[in-house]
């Protein structure tokens, strides 16, 4: 750097440091670029100015897009789906390749920025966004590729969960992917990745035959059960501890389109009834079957409601005999089960992810439904005429349950269902009285679960996350010594090297 440069990098830097972090990534980006570089902060919080010339030599080496604040694009790519979650990044990287990737890290890594890494943006607790580092928007490296004689989809890192669907359905295949279609591949796959085929067919990792990585040191790598089998067994349930995921190899399942199911409604007051019987219905489902319960409370004061959600995809002939009970339950206020094509039902609840507004969740395992845990919910589910709140089980068990749990890094395989409270409120309304209520509620709550899914971390205390490892975490921290010694990717639920 030549000595203009040097001085010009001082002083940007000392105004950088002397501001308030809140303060710091408002600055109007031009002015400071006048001074001698973009503020930045490093993953251990300090704050430091990118030289314009290495931003430029970057961007040249870049077939993608590089995007500071102002320019076209910028303001999509840095937003996550929890609007409430309102970061500015220093850089935005969105790659067309894996040489993109490569070069991305590696300059993240010569800086020691703080290095957030985007898919479909559903982190709650966003995680895929950061005030004054780099995030890597994998947003344009989407596309899926069926080998259907193989039953194998090659998946790249940035696709969504509906393309997957889409492609592999047209060949008459399926592999668990989650439940709202525009969630990331790479975020629900790395974390676990539940699904309504996850009873019959096991999580997501539980299909995954290998990924391509690339690592802290920016080299690409492939790893399966043969080659680089630590990174391999750390990747499924490890998140993005690990490195970027630019490639994922599914193994595919036969199964017919027309599925069998839907959301049927009833009023609330109905809700011990029909919590009763989702835990005793749900316990003893056939794999094939899945199915939700969702309390709702809207605002405004508006009645709340129950929701039973079904997914049926096994044979057609057993399929009144899996949902009898459900009949008996007689005619609810809305919704219906029906046949329906299987892409239809995983689209069917894209619109109930909250848009334009907060979002606080907190979430937990559990095995059987326990005495008293009913009565805890209706004590503590309680409606707002500004905010929505929503309690629901994700079901588990069936397949997911039959891989030890030491086979992959992630060890819940005793889930029989995923807990989740949620709540949302006007951007514009203070989110304090809201985040409070629902931390009251879970506190409530959580003595009847075990552990969580790391896909849903927000602000756990890093012994909470270790703990949630269980017997897996020694594994996990040696595997993060040897490929991210420096913890470049710690936005995430993060893994200290050993």
């Amino acid at each position: 750097m030549n000595r203009r440069h040097f001085v010009q990098s001082s002083v940007a830097a000392a105004v950088a440091c002397a501001l308030p972090y809140g303060r710091l990534f408002a600055v109007d980006q031009a002015a400071t670029q006048a001074a001698g570089g973009i503020p930045a902060v490093t993953g251990s919080g300090k704050a430091i100015v990118i030289e314009q010339a290495a931003v430029k030599e970057l961007k040249a080496a870049l077939r993608g897009s590089l995007l500071l604040s102002g320019d076209p694009g910028y303001e999509e790519a840095r937003r996550v789906l929890n609007r409430s979650i309102d970061m500015r990044p220093a850089l935005v990287v969105q790659p067309t390749g894996v040489a993109d990737v490569r070069n991305a890290v590696s300059f993240a890594r010569e800086r020691s920025l703080l290095t957030a890494v985007k898919c479909g943006g559903h982190s709650f607790g966003g995680k895929s966004t950061c005030n004054g580092g780099i995030q890597i928007d994998l947003s344009r490296m989407r596309g899926v590729r069926v080998d259907p004689a193989a039953r194998v989809a090659y998946v790249e890192g940035g696709s969504l969960l509906g393309e997957i669907d889409h492609e592999c359905m047209s060949h008459g295949l399926v592999t668990t992917a989650g439940t709202v279609s525009h969630t990331g591949v790479g975020g629900l796959t790395l974390g676990g990745g539940f699904g309504r085929l996850a009873r019959r067919f096991g999580l997501a990792i539980d299909n995954l035959k290998g990924v391509d990585i690339v690592t802290a040191d920016g080299q690409l790598h492939h790893a399966d059960a043969d080659e680089h089998p630590d990174i391999y067994w750390g990747v499924r349930g490890g998140g993005g501890n690990f490195g970027v995921v630019t490639s994922f190899e599914f193994s595919l399942h036969p199964m017919q389109r027309e599925v069998i199911g839907g959301d049927l409604v009833f009023p609330f007051d109905r809700a011990r009834e029909l919590l009763a019987f989702y835990g005793e219905y749900s316990s003893k489902a056939p794999r094939e079957l899945y199915t939700d319960v969702i309390l709702m409370a809207p605002p405004g004061g508006a009645p709340g409601m129950i929701i039973l959600s079904l997914c049926y995809s096994g044979p057609a002939a057993d399929a009144e005999r899996a949902l009898e009970p459900v009949r008996k339950l007689g005619n609810p206020m809305a919704g219906a089960i029906r046949t329906m094509d299987y892409t239809a039902i995983q689209r069917m609840h894209d619109n109930t992810d909250p848009r334009n507004l907060g979002t606080y969740l907190k979430s937990g395992f559990i095995g059987d439904f326990r005495p008293g845990m009913v009565d805890a919910i209706l004590a503590g589910f309680q409606g707002h005429p500004e905010r929505s709140s929503m309690l629901f089980f994700q079901h588990g068990g069936g397949a997911i349950g039959e891989v030890r749990a030491e086979a992959t890094a992630f060890p819940h395989r005793y889930t029989k269902h995923n807990l989740l409270t949620l709540v949302s409120w006007p951007l514009e309304r203070d989110r304090t009285p809201h985040v409070t209520y629902l931390r009251g509620l879970w506190g409530s709550l959580e003595s009847y679960t075990h552990g969580y899914y790391m896909n849903e971390v927000a602000d756990e205390a890093q012994s909470v996350v270790d703990e949630n490892y269980q017997g897996n975490i020694g594994r996990m921290r040696q595997i993060k010594k040897a490929w991210d010694p420096d913890n470049l990717f710690r936005l995430n639920a993060n893994v200290e090297p050993a």
